[in-house]
């Protein structure tokens, strides 16, 4: 017997019996709709919610900062430290997979942004690296070079400008845009406390070499000096020169060549003495979580799937019983057999592929109804919390109907294993005899 008179034989029979086929595939279109279904929507939740946490910075950034090991109650010191030093800076460098170590420092004191009629500011930050495209950070007007005597303006600090001697009637001006700013001389004034607890002032002359990009992340409320700067600035604040041998450095960032090996950085860095920490951690966190949760949909749909494939044991015995004196006469024709066991399994599996393919077109179909409705509740939430709207709620990759569809048709041919082996070890004579 060919393939061809294989195939068309279990057409013929299937289309003999379309009630019962219909009814039994019915299971199984329902059983694999909710594995597609579900599974769609575990997968949408994990896509949303990375896309969601997408936004909390650079991805291949770990932060590094001093371990300052257990706190001394009684001294309220810590009891031992690992500084961050320019050693440190090299130990880090030379692991596989960082593209850059930079270190940074903060203003130990508060001051405040000059331009022209309106001050304000953000927080100043010193780093060493001369340019900020290192950091991951671009510029909507200007450069992101820095050089000495320059300043880089986060994007949100212009907001933070105000008039604080506006005349009659005049609320105060508005901030300038970012391209004006560009090549312009601003006032930086510093401010700290003398020993009889007057306020001291010293201002500094500074060019803006650029204003940085929104980044929804702490750049965006910065304002980026060099290292040698803010050490000059802590110095007079201070009343000494900085040591970094002894003081060392407040704050690393460390960059690395792909975000798969974030994680794996932090760990080594952790290993080293020092305190690491990076977003992508927690994303994985999360990506496990929500594995786990596609894998409890699965199971939650395999379970009626199951249900379906005792439906198509219960019809394929059914079916032989019927069809006993058929198995006999096509024995006493000539078919072996594995002839009878190939029909009887075809037709099982034939059973699971039909409902199989109605169950992904129908959980596809389910998926994108239920897309339109949860983003539309969803886009109203979020206009009330302030929340980007999701971009997605129900997500069907390509390889879940695949997969669907080939368990479907295993799970049909498996249910008629057991009916097709009794029907292929019946005797022809007994058969043809059965009443």
């Amino acid at each position: 017997m060919s393939f061809l008179d294989l195939f068309t034989l279990i057409l013929e029979n299937l289309a003999r019996r379309k009630g019962r086929v219909l009814l039994t595939a019915v299971g199984v279109i329902i059983g694999t709709a909710a594995v597609v279904l579900l599974i769609s929507l575990g997968v949408g939740l994990q896509q949303n919610a990375a896309n969601q946490l997408g936004g909390i910075g650079d991805l291949t950034k770990i932060q590094v900062w001093p371990n300052y090991g257990e706190w001394n109650l009684e001294t309220g010191q810590p009891s031992s430290q690992t500084l961050l030093t320019d050693q440190t800076v090299a130990d880090i460098s030379a692991l596989p997979g960082v593209t850059a170590v930079i270190p940074r420092d903060y203003l130990q004191s508060w001051g405040f942004l000059t331009i022209g009629q309106l001050e304000g500011g953000g927080q100043m930050l010193g780093v060493s690296t001369d340019d900020l495209s290192n950091l991951g950070l671009t510029a909507q007007a200007g450069s992101t070079v820095l050089e000495r005597g320059t300043i880089i303006i986060g994007a949100n600090v212009l907001m933070n400008l105000y008039n604080p001697r506006p005349r009659p009637g005049q609320s105060g001006n508005e901030p300038p845009a970012p391209a004006d700013l560009v090549g312009k001389q601003v006032t930086f004034t510093i401010a700290k406390w003398s020993s009889d607890g007057m306020e001291v002032r010293k201002t500094y002359r500074l060019r803006v070499a650029g204003v940085l990009a929104e980044a929804r992340d702490e750049p965006d409320w910065s304002m980026y000096v060099p290292m040698a700067d803010i050490n000059s600035y802590n110095a007079w604040v201070l009343g000494q020169p900085v040591d970094r041998k002894k003081t060392g450095y407040p704050n690393l960032i460390v960059r690395a060549t792909d975000v798969s090996q974030v994680v794996d950085l932090a760990e080594q860095i952790t290993e080293m003495g020092y305190q690491a920490y990076t977003p992508q951690s927690f994303i994985q966190g999360i990506s496990g979580f929500y594995t786990i949760l596609q894998i409890i949909f699965g199971g939650v749909g395999a379970i009626a799937l199951l249900v379906a494939a005792i439906g198509i044991a219960n019809t394929m015995a059914m079916a032989i019983l019927e069809r006993t004196r058929e198995i006999g006469l096509m024995k006493a024709v000539g078919a072996t057999n594995r002839h009878v066991l190939s029909v009887f399994l075809g037709e099982s599996a034939g059973i699971g592929f039909l409902g199989g393919l109605g169950g992904v077109l129908l959980g596809w179909g389910l998926g994108q109804v239920a897309n339109v409705f949860v983003l539309a509740y969803l886009a109203g939430q979020s206009v009330e919390t302030g929340a980007p709207p999701p971009t997605v709620a129900v997500a069907t990759p390509l390889w879940l109907p695949i997969f669907a569809l080939v368990f479907a048709t295993l799970m049909g041919l498996l249910s008629g294993l057991y009916p097709a082996l009794g029907a292929a070890t019946l005797s022809p004579i007994t058969a043809l005899k059965y009443e």
